[in-house]
């Protein structure tokens, strides 16, 4: 069994969100974790995990989707941390990619919402695109735990992550002929860093490439993890969920 711990299974992407859940139980998914990114998707969020067993949440504010934030969206994310299914707070981080980039509106919102993680002893799941050192200097002065979501960074910024609590989220990338550098991030960190997730509708595994990603392409990633480690498929799914499940508190009630 395996657990995808970053998708967007949402109506903005998926026009049949039932059929997805139905691939995932038929994949051997037993849980995914939907990240929000604005209010609307947030909410979405929380209707969805009300819905369907095998989904969680995690609730955030992401750093490319700020033009529109409100102060008000903080007390959002306080009020509904205390859902059981709600396991995160995410996507959240910094994005320094593109030109126009707000660094300062990020990096307050970035720390106030790690604030937030903190006060209500949550984990978190972090975005960092072009801009991991200065992800890693503000998570430095935390004592939270989570993924760095799709980690992109190299094996001695993997190292630094590991060693203050954080997992290494791994997606469809690691399936690309070129992902020479985060291939030597998963052959160089132990399996018990690693987390699996797809990043769905985005990062399909390139075996399916052109087509909308998905948690039921979840075995695929499993499989070119234990290609590189020279390990076993069932190992990879066995630790991996552990993982999850040690990083994410899947059975509060």
């Amino acid at each position: 069994m395996y657990i995808d711990t970053h998708c967007h299974v949402l109506s903005e992407y998926y026009d049949d969100i039932e059929m997805v859940i139905s691939e995932c139980r038929n994949n051997d998914i037993e849980k995914i974790i939907v990240n929000g990114c604005d209010i609307n998707s947030n909410r979405e969020v929380l209707e969805l995990v009300n819905k369907y067993d095998i989904v969680y949440g995690a609730i955030g504010f992401h750093p490319t989707e700020l033009d529109d934030f409100k102060e008000e969206y903080f007390k959002f994310l306080e009020d509904n941390l205390d859902n059981p299914k709600i396991v995160a707070v995410g996507e959240i981080g910094l994005d320094y990619h593109y030109d126009n980039t707000d660094k300062e509106k990020q990096v307050y919102i970035f720390k106030k919402q790690l604030d937030i993680a903190s006060k209500y002893n949550k984990p978190i799941i972090v975005h960092s695109r072009d801009s991991i050192q200065d992800t890693y200097n503000i998570l430095k002065k935390y004592r939270l735990t989570g993924s760095i979501h799709c980690f992109s960074g190299s094996v001695e910024m993997a190292r630094e992550f590991v060693k203050i609590g954080y997992k290494l989220g791994i997606g469809g990338i690691i399936t690309y002929k070129n992902a020479k550098t985060i291939k030597e991030v998963v052959k160089d960190i132990d399996l018990s860093y690693i987390l699996l997730e797809t990043d769905s509708p985005y990062l399909t595994p390139s075996l399916y490439r052109g087509e909308d990603n998905s948690p039921k392409y979840i075995p695929i990633i499993a499989n070119e993890i234990a290609s590189i480690k020279g390990i076993s498929n069932k190992e990879v799914a066995v630790t991996t969920t552990a993982n999850a499940e040690a990083t994410f508190d899947f059975f509060k009630k």
